[in-house]
């Protein structure tokens, strides 16, 4: 009987090198790993998260993270479209040696042990998701032989959850997957105004909304845009750039007579090129706003003759009670007045796609050719590429019955999803901004 049991075994080896097996006297029990359905790439789907106090987390790039400490959770993210079972496999190798990693999904942890040197999927187990929606798997480190615990290639997936698909971002939007979705408010102009000279905004960041990498812009127009950043812990800018009409990301190639020429700045504002996302003259301040407080944004354009445009903003200090003029910059081979104003709100940092921020939008109006302020209450949500190719769900924008006026949020894996090209309207205020245009700083 032994010699028998002996030989099953070794059959059993042979025939199902990937399965589970357990043994119970001497039958042979053999649990076959679950078929998986798809592969979520670390690269464009996962982060480095720490737990730095409370319920804030440091949130790093996948790629080029030394993983080397027990602190630090390889978290990544995908969205199911159904309620089921959800079998959960993780494909990866180490460097030497073995490493012991704990793997958790919805409170529930595994241990894993990793010891081959090329890539293969370790089966972590079988689950029950309630609803569709965002998950996470986390894999922490607990112990190794190497200087890295692991390398981490993807996520498997499979299961009833899966069936209705599986949203994540491939490796057409590993960066912008990373960033996270964009998105807009289109301002719709009352009929009954004339040429727009002045477009006034207003923006408020609720508390605990100020993200790292996030730009919360206020006036865009058809030539440009001008907003407010977060662009590290310790600095903050108040933003207005115009491209360039030359059709380029390296504004080093823009014929000189295409050049977007600055006519005038404030005492604190830096100006230089920008390119990448088309190219043009870039204006900011660093101004230490605040979350929770509402601030307003002043843009004027109209022709200056010679087939060019010139285009001025200010940026009111809320604290100061002042307005600070921040740049003027003329545009050649153009000649209008302000069109296409809209707002947006996006995240430059691939570092923070995976934390949450939102901002409201509220109190527009535009000055016309006739010296005639015009509320504008109606906006359509619209979302970049990234939102409309599903590469990521967690965007959302439009109306909300309340005081705050419009809102855009995004990144943060939640669940909440807008649809887009969609129309929407806030209550009337009322009340037209009071402004003496004569008296605005000019330097």
């Amino acid at each position: 009987m032994k010699q028998k049991f002996r030989l099953n075994l070794l059959f059993v080896l042979l025939v199902f090198p990937l399965s589970v097996i357990s043994c119970q006297k001497d039958e042979v029990q053999v649990e076959e790993i679950p078929t998986m359905s798809y592969q979520i790439p670390c690269e464009g789907n996962s982060w480095f998260v720490t737990n730095v106090g409370g319920n804030q987390l440091k949130t790093d790039d996948f790629k080029n993270f030394n993983w080397s400490s027990k602190s630090s959770i390889l978290r990544t993210w995908f969205r199911v479209e159904s309620a089921g079972s959800i079998h959960i496999g993780v494909k990866g190798k180490v460097s030497s040696g073995s490493s012991t990693l704990k793997a958790t999904f919805l409170n529930e942890t595994r241990e894993l042990v990793l010891d081959n040197t090329t890539n293969r999927m370790e089966f972590v187990g079988t689950f029950t998701v309630s609803e569709p929606g965002y998950y996470y798997l986390d894999l922490q480190g607990e112990d190794k032989t190497a200087d890295q615990f692991a390398t981490i290639e993807s996520v498997s997936l499979g299961g009833d959850a899966c069936k209705s698909g599986v949203h994540y971002s491939n490796e057409d939007y590993f960066y912008w997957g990373r960033r996270g979705p964009s998105v807009h408010l289109g301002y719709i102009v009352p009929a009954e105004a004339s040429d727009v000279v002045w477009f006034y905004n207003e923006i408020t960041v609720p508390v605990g909304n100020d993200v790292i990498g996030s730009y919360y812009m206020a006036n865009g127009f058809g030539q440009g845009y001008f907003g407010m950043q977060v662009n590290s812990v310790s600095e903050r800018r108040v933003l207005f750039s115009v491209w360039s009409p030359y059709s380029t990301d390296d504004p080093s190639t823009i014929p000189e007579d295409q050049r977007v020429q600055l006519l005038a700045k404030g005492a604190n504002t830096t100006t230089n090129d920008f390119g990448n996302e088309g190219s043009g003259g870039q204006s900011y301040m660093q101004v230490n706003w605040k979350a929770g407080t509402t601030y307003r944004f002043l843009l004027k354009g109209e022709p200056s003759g010679d087939n060019k445009t010139d285009y001025s903003a200010w940026f009111y200090d809320t604290e100061q009670e002042e307005w600070l003029f921040v740049a003027s910059w003329r545009r050649p081979k153009t000649s209008t007045y302000l069109t296409s104003m809209y707002s947006f709100l996006e995240n430059f940092d691939t570092k923070t796609g995976p934390i949450e921020r939102m901002a409201y939008y509220n109190n527009q109006w535009v000055y016309d050719t006739n010296g005639t302020w015009h509320e504008v209450t109606k906006a359509k949500f619209t979302a970049d590429a990234t939102a409309r190719d599903e590469a990521r769900l967690d965007y959302a924008g439009g109306y909300v019955s309340g005081d705050n006026g419009f809102y855009l949020k995004n990144c943060g894996f939640f669940n909440e999803t807008s649809v887009v090209d969609t129309n929407h309207e806030r209550p009337v205020l009322g009340v037209a901004p009071t402004i003496d245009f004569s008296t605005l700083p000019q330097e």
